[in-house]
């Protein structure tokens, strides 16, 4: 295997909340999701830093980050506020940022960990970055393209 196919540029997913961002990473192909962290919501220039501080160690082509739709699919308030995050963390990092219909992976990912028997309080420092994940798998599953560049 030659250096150049093991770096490849990776995908990077946020959950974006109040409290704290989920984060997760593609592989090197594109195919799967894995999770990062997660980080607790401060300031805006703080929450960009440490966003980009966790995700440090891989060379990213594109954010996809969760939007929370209303259940007409319209966008609420609480979608204008994802998109301000993203909005100033695409200018940091000079990536665009797409984004994935979330609406189902927060309920999806305390099914997931109820379902694996995992106790409430542990679900809770879990549960963002698993959303992350969600969102992103979501996102490969569906992205047509034959990487995360798409070359």
């Amino acid at each position: 295997m030659t250096s150049s196919s093991s770096h490849s540029k990776r995908i990077a997913g946020l959950d974006v909340g109040d409290k704290r961002i989920g984060v997760a990473v593609s592989d090197g192909l594109g195919l799967t999701a894995q999770p990062v962290g997660v980080v607790a919501r401060r300031a805006l220039a703080e929450d960009v830093r440490q966003v980009l501080e966790a995700l440090a160690d891989y060379d990213l082509a594109l954010f996809v980050a969760g939007l929370p739709l209303e259940a007409s699919a319209s966008e609420g308030y609480q979608a204008g506020r994802v998109r301000r995050f993203c909005d100033a963390l695409a200018d940091a990092a000079q990536l665009e940022v797409v984004y994935q219909d979330e609406r189902l992976t927060s309920a999806q990912s305390e099914r997931m960990l109820v379902g694996a028997g995992m106790r409430r309080n542990k679900r809770r420092k879990v549960i963002d970055k698993l959303a992350a994940v969600l969102i992103l798998q979501s996102y490969l599953d569906r992205a047509d393209v034959s990487g995360p560049t798409g070359s």
